[in-house]
């Protein structure tokens, strides 16, 4: 922290090379790089840049398709620049929108937030959580977020010997600024050139060269009107110290972050490992609280959200199903086929090595409705077989035997083209694999509960029912309420 932006350039350069040894010059398309961050004249939110300090590099690489997994390539390197640059941190962030958009303004898809009106007391407890996630083994990159000892110069004024020498602790101050880091912060000064009319700034400030150790740093004048004496040491105590480099609230509230990287683990599993990390760092001060950021509580709520709408889903079919049969028997017949498909969608990604994340509930959602609506059809061309005089077996044999082949071109044409997803073919393919799969677990299990168990269940249930359509529309030929009306 604090390095100089001349040598972190040099880091850069080397980690560059480091990455091409490593993934193979070959296999990078374009890299960029941007390097420590230019110290504002004026008051300006820095926000918009992408780093805290000069001893920050944020570096992008473009890497050529057919490069191994990402996963595989960040743990290759983050060995390989450990070597390399040592006493280094790296931490790999989110290159594409999307991704930095569902970490909802996090680097990395966990971040841990203390936040509190002391800021003693919210970096004593971000110490022990640090130590907490440190220890979870596929957490990977854990850092803080914001530079918490940025290396500073401590000028301790002495004021009743300044003010033997007629100075105040503002004019000193403004002595140091002036001779360090120019005039321009204490003294604006412009001149316009009459011949063109344009305004140039001038500036006075020690050369750097001259200002190179703390012994330089005490030898300097700071008395007015131009007198050699008294130097900056006589009237101060100067001396190395450390401080904030960035400073961060919420709230008006100011925030220690943590951040770090999941390797081989599900997000949803990491996020119980997080929280039992945070219990064991026992109770957070008075007034000091623990949030968790980045992708955790979006995909919390998101999965959430899908499990209640699945469940919203399957009772509509169920109510919608009874309103158009006329029956809840043979509404719940035809949602036999739900148990079989969340069943094949669960084994096949167990099968796959899959989670159970967002693409593989809309995959779930997506073979419950095909699986569905082939057991509609079966049940609808079974009971109009049994409305024709069939008994309830014979019927269930024909809805069976007349929908055979639509059911199965049907799972067939799905599965078919659900294969190149399922196998992550393509750039970027792997993350909407679990949706594939899901599809093909769910159908394949959906087809031969249709085929098997909902004839079986439908002969079960419509045994000894009358063949007289319950509809309340006296309109219905098919009803018993028709001749009266």
């Amino acid at each position: 922290t604090g390095t100089r932006v001349e040598k972190t350039e040099l880091l850069a350069l080397k980690a560059l090379e480091s990455v091409k040894q490593e993934i193979g010059e070959k296999n990078i398309r374009i890299t960029t790089a941007y390097i420590g961050t230019q110290p504002a004249s004026y008051p300006i939110n820095t926000v918009h840049l992408w780093t805290g300090g000069p001893h920050e590099i944020v570096m992008r690489a473009a890497l050529q398709p057919g490069v191994p997994p990402m996963a595989i390539v960040q743990e290759r390197l983050r060995t390989r620049l450990s070597k390399d640059l040592p006493g280094v941190a790296v931490s790999f962030e989110a290159g594409d929108i999307i991704s930095q958009v569902m970490s909802f303004g996090s680097p990395t898809p966990v971040e841990v937030a203390v936040q509190g009106p002391a800021l003693p007391a919210n970096r004593a407890h971000a110490a022990k959580v640090y130590a907490e996630l440190a220890k979870i083994p596929y957490l990977r990159d854990v850092q803080y977020a914001q530079a918490l000892d940025y290396p500073t110069v401590d000028v301790r004024i002495d004021r009743e010997r300044a003010g033997q020498f007629g100075l105040t602790a503002s004019g000193v101050a403004k002595s140091l600024v002036t001779a360090t880091s120019s005039s321009r912060f204490t003294d604006p000064n412009y001149w316009r050139d009459p011949s063109s009319g344009n305004a140039f700034q001038i500036q006075v400030e020690i050369p750097q060269s001259r200002m190179q150790s703390m012994d330089d740093l005490r030898q300097l004048p700071i008395m007015q009107n131009g007198e050699s004496r008294p130097l900056l040491g006589d009237v101060a105590d100067v001396r190395y110290g450390t401080t904030f480099g960035v400073v961060e609230r919420y709230n008006m509230q100011r925030v220690v972050s943590i951040t770090a990287n999941v390797k081989d683990k599900p997000l949803g599993e990491a996020a119980k490992d997080i929280r039992a990390a945070l219990e064991r760092a026992g109770a957070p001060p008075r007034g000091v609280t623990v949030a968790v950021r980045g992708q955790i509580p979006a995909l919390q709520d998101t999965v959430e959200g899908l499990s209640l709408g699945l469940l919203l889903a399957v009772a509509f079919i169920f109510l919608l199903l009874a309103a158009n049969f006329q029956s809840f028997r043979l509404a719940m017949v035809v949602l036999m086929t739900v148990p079989a498909t969340l069943l094949g969608v669960v084994v096949m990604l167990l099968a796959t090595g899959g989670t159970l994340n967002i693409q593989s509930f809309m995959g779930a959602i997506m073979a419950l409705g095909i699986g569905v609506a082939n057991s509609i059809l079966l049940v609808t061309f079974a009971e109009l077989a049994r409305r024709g005089g069939a008994d309830t077996r014979e019927a269930a044999l024909q809805g069976g035997g007349g929908r055979l082949r639509a059911v199965l071109m049907t799972a067939a044409a799905m599965i078919a083209g659900m294969l190149p997803l399922a196998l992550g073919m393509g750039e970027a393919a792997e993350q909407n694999a679990p949706l594939g799969r899901a599809v093909i677990g769910g159908l394949l299990f959906a087809t031969i509960a249709t085929l098997t168990a909902v004839p079986v269940f439908y002969a079960i249930f419509q045994r000894g029912v009358s063949r007289t359509s319950r509809s309340l529309d006296p309109t219905d030929p098919t009803s018993r309420y028709y001749e009266s009306a």
